[in-house]
């Protein structure tokens, strides 16, 4: 199966490794003590649009057929007020390309990921051009989350974390294959085989969280975290980069607990993430232990929640999950 996706995950390596320079840059030149006192996002809103011109320009190269499924639109960037915005983002998009592209190219990589795709897609694929904007400004961790979807499920994954390990980090995953690992920056460097952590008991696991408290409930993580017996301090960090903390081992269960009974999570939130988790051999869920299913739309219609797990008790997690949030 690995031979049959090679072309796709060269794309997908390729274009992620050219969003994380974007990044780096406007984090680097944009994100400064001064815009981080006036809570001014406009750093990451430059970094969010080039992020999804390059992405999706280096797909349509790749794939020009193939749909995609991403959080931003070029609306913003056509409106009167945002002409020093929009140039911006064309600026960054131009100093990672080998050809210079004009305004109107840029813009149309971007509306690019409009895409609705029908529960019958054949194939998709699904951006978030930078997951965990808060851990961009602060200078933390952020994701760069690509994702292949056909017929519903998730095939190929590929995780952009610039600043994991300090050096940046990418994983990749094929469904069915595995996942694997690298410097992100390590064009030479060989992946390395990820796998989940071997631990057996919910007791003597860690727990994943969002650094935000407004991304997951919390207390009620906490009170799950008592019911499992688990007492090791929960590893908080941004991003999907919690998904591949999963995958590699540096922590076994990962929450995402909903936040008002109306929420539905976006697919590009979890799709390269998921993959990464279940190729590395563990296993993730909604909170009532139902696949995900990606094949509703923009958003998970159908789930809510979502459980990562190592695999080895993963029902143990869910039963306490239910328990505590039905009282």
């Amino acid at each position: 199966m690995i031979d049959a996706y090679s072309r796709e995950m060269a794309a997908a390596i390729a274009a992620v490794r050219r969003a994380a320079g974007v990044c780096r840059a406007v984090q680097a030149g944009l994100v400064t003590a001064d815009t981080l006192e006036k809570k001014d996002k406009s750093p990451v809103t430059v970094a969010d649009f080039a992020s999804q011109a390059v992405v999706l320009g280096e797909l349509a190269a790749s794939f020009p057929d193939d749909p995609a499924v991403a959080e931003e639109d070029a609306a913003e960037l056509r409106e009167a007020g945002h002409a020093a915005l929009k140039a911006s983002v064309v600026e960054h998009v131009n100093r990672v390309l080998d050809t210079p592209a004009d305004e109107a190219t840029v813009l149309g990589w971007i509306d690019r990921g409009g895409a609705r795709p029908a529960a019958d897609a054949k194939r998709f694929w699904t951006l978030d051009p930078i997951d965990g904007t808060k851990g961009f400004l602060r200078r933390d961790q952020y994701a760069i989350a690509l994702a292949l979807i056909e017929r519903g499920r998730v095939v190929l994954g590929v995780l952009g974390c610039p600043n994991l390990d300090g050096q940046g980090l990418l994983m990749t995953a094929v469904k069915n294959v595995g996942a694997k690992a690298q410097p992100l920056d390590g064009a030479d460097a060989k992946p390395k085989k990820v796998t989940v952590s071997g631990v057996e008991s919910p007791a003597d696991a860690r727990f994943c969280e969002s650094v935000e408290t407004g991304h997951s409930d919390q207390s009620a993580s906490s009170k799950i975290a008592a019911r499992l017996g688990i007492t090791a301090e929960p590893y908080r960090i941004d991003s999907q980069c919690k998904y591949a903390a999963v995958a590699r081992g540096d922590a076994s269960i990962y929450l995402r607990l909903p936040t008002r009974a109306d929420y539905r999570e976006k697919i590009w939130d979890h799709a390269a993430g998921k993959l990464c988790v279940e190729a590395a051999g563990g296993t993730v869920t909604d909170i009532t232990g139902k696949p995900l299913d990606f094949s509703q739309g923009r958003q998970l219609e159908v789930n809510r929640g979502v459980i990562a797990t190592n695999g080895r008790f993963h029902h143990e997690v869910v039963a306490a999950v239910q328990d505590v949030l039905n009282g």
